[in-house]
């Protein structure tokens, strides 16, 4: 079954469906990992996105029940240079073509996934089209029309998260909130493999909901698209810094720069794969990450409340920073992923140790956050 992609710049490349029938509109990005396409898929942060993958073979082990990060994939297109159909791992139940026509998701093979990747690195993430339609010159300019009048939804952080509260791991000794921006379930299941009870709340939840709570701590999630359009969770967490202990992941940690007075900008193309090096600015130790954003904070934006503490080896962009005033941590990357080299899940281990020594210390409130 044929298909293609239509790159905002003209380009259209052809190849075959292996995924659900239609077309999509979105923003194209690549990912270089090796292995986890099941994780990706269902990482609700490539909501509004169409995902490339670098490496050539996707699919050899299936999908299995065990390593979804979310009930459902939002991503809008998967595209690959070979999809396997006879997936062969013993946990699998499913391969990656019938999972994408399940959840109506197209998924097209046979692309030049190298020289994709190039154009991409070299004119930068841009609106594409995927579609299993028969692209010709007589329907191909109403489809490039259709990419210059596209607009991503603003709102896509309440799209992914949750739309009720509940409660995970009850019996934990930390009293913890967590804000759902589209969450993957492998933070969650950190946090309460390391004793929090987890109480997870949608995106729009006011600050006074929290605040009335009882928490020991707020941890923010990852989520999709721009920071700077996240206008209402961004008032929320004006009313929430100096009120109790914050941590926070990606697109947590982008608003947590936002609210502490820095500046958040757009990447080229982007941090997505398995093996972006960052250090600890404090003891110079070098981990392997995870990563998935296509928005960075600016250094130089940092105000003097806030302290950088990692940085990306490959670019120097900032990977995290903490306010010991207000009891705020964030990364940009993702601790709980385990790439391969588990290093970075001992962020975890010191963020949860002092969630308990925080029990026993209020809040100090920083006299001003510029």
């Amino acid at each position: 079954m044929f298909a293609a992609l239509i790159l905002e710049d003209g380009t259209v490349l052809k190849g075959k469906s292996f995924g659900a029938q239609g077309t999509s509109i979105g923003e194209i990005v690549f990912n270089t990992s090796m292995v986890g396409y099941q994780e990706i898929l269902t990482d609700p942060s490539y909501a509004n996105q169409i995902i490339v993958m670098t490496y050539p073979e996707i699919g050899n082990y299936g999908l299995n029940p065990t390593d979804f990060e979310s009930e459902n994939p939002r991503c809008l297109g998967f595209v690959v240079k070979n999809s396997c159909e006879n997936d062969s791992h013993y946990k699998s139940t499913q391969n990656i073509s019938s999972y994408l026509k399940k959840h109506n998701i197209i998924g097209i093979e046979g692309v030049d996934t190298r020289c994709l990747t190039k154009k991409i690195r070299e004119k930068g993430v841009m609106n594409c089209i995927i579609t299993t339609e028969n692209i010709d010159e007589h329907n191909l300019p109403e489809k490039l029309m259709m990419l210059n009048y596209h607009k991503p939804n603003k709102d896509v952080v309440l799209e992914v998260s949750t739309k009720k509260i509940y409660t995970i791991n009850p019996n934990g000794d930390i009293n913890l909130a967590l804000i759902d921006y589209g969450c993957k379930l492998g933070i969650t299941d950190s946090l309460a493999q390391r004793g929090c009870k987890i109480t997870v709340f949608p995106a729009n939840t006011e600050a006074d909901e929290i605040l009335n709570g009882n928490f020991d701590a707020l941890f923010l999630s990852n989520g999709p698209g721009d920071p700077a359009d996240c206008v209402f969770e961004i008032k929320t967490l004006n009313n929430l810094v100096g009120k109790l202990p914050i941590f926070g992941i990606c697109l947590g940690y982008q608003l947590l720069s936002i609210v502490l007075g820095a500046k958040t900008y757009k990447l080229k193309y982007g941090h997505r794969g398995a093996n972006h090096p960052v250090v600890n600015l404090e003891n110079r130790h070098v981990m392997m990450t995870s990563q998935n954003h296509g928005y960075a904070v600016d250094t130089t934006s940092l105000t003097k409340i806030m302290e950088a503490t990692y940085k990306n080896l490959n670019d120097d962009t900032l990977e995290g920073f903490k306010s010991d005033s207000l009891k705020i941590e964030a990364v940009q990357f993702h601790p709980e992923a385990n790439p391969g080299p588990t290093d970075a899940a001992v962020i975890f281990d010191d963020w949860t140790a002092k969630m308990r020594l925080y029990k026993q210390t209020p809040v100090r409130k920083a006299e001003e956050m510029a």
